[in-house]
């Protein structure tokens, strides 16, 4: 399949982080546009966010909320499996930041993700693990895959750099076939009309059944 990459100018690209490195997820309200343009630590926030991978979530409110165009369902769905009982955040407008450490694993190496060229508002995007790696995952883990809108600092409103989670497919099960063989999944996912293009990158994470991210992929890393 054609990587998104080929959308973009010609340039040398760096290398995506590690598989198991550090991940740090900021959790918002649509209708709080002040947490989006700020910057300011709190108890669960940390000021600067790790060398690895990171995520932004926008979860929904009304439908004329100042970020309703970047808001999600699934969102919601995620600060429920980081923090099991978490209403009152889904209630009022404070943001959450959940740092996740370095993860020593072995099977690091085993999770890849590809993507296609746009088609009829669609990207398809497939997941692939590796035998070993799967063989070493927690029983009831399951696969998802998403489109991450990379936004620049200093743009749409927002002082830092965010990539911001635009359309996810998942749980995908990992318990399929064989025990110890490659398994893969093939999904399409629209392309949100409020996205820019070229900002667009495909990943593929493995998520264990309490939450934590175990192993996220990338199909290119500006």
């Amino acid at each position: 399949m054609c990587a998104l990459a080929t959308l973009l100018p010609a340039a040398a690209k760096p290398a995506c982080p590690a598989a198991t490195a550090a991940t740090l997820e900021r959790l918002y309200r649509a209708d709080c546009p002040g947490c989006w343009a700020d910057t300011a630590p709190g108890p669960e926030r940390p000021a600067t966010a790790p060398p690895g991978w990171l995520f932004d979530w926008i979860m929904p409110a009304a439908t004329d909320a100042a970020l309703a165009a970047g808001a999600l369902p699934e969102a919601a769905e995620r600060l429920q499996r980081l923090r099991p009982g978490s209403a009152a955040m889904q209630a009022d407008a404070t943001p959450l930041q959940a740092l996740q450490p370095v993860r020593r694993s072995p099977a690091g190496a085993g999770l890849q993700v590809q993507s296609g060229p746009a088609w009829h508002g669609y990207f398809g995007l497939e997941l692939r693990l590796a035998g070993p790696a799967r063989s070493r995952l927690p029983a009831g883990s399951s696969g998802w895959l998403a489109l991450v809108e990379l936004v620049p600092a200093g743009s749409d409103g927002t002082p830092v750099a965010r990539a911001l989670v635009r359309s996810v497919a998942g749980p995908l099960p990992l318990d399929a076939g064989r025990p110890g063989q490659p398994i893969s999944h093939l999904r399409a996912l629209r392309w949100p009309a409020s996205a820019e293009p070229t900002r667009l990158q495909a990943r593929a994470w493995i998520e264990a059944p309490d939450g934590r991210l175990l192993l996220v992929a990338a199909d290119r890393c500006p």
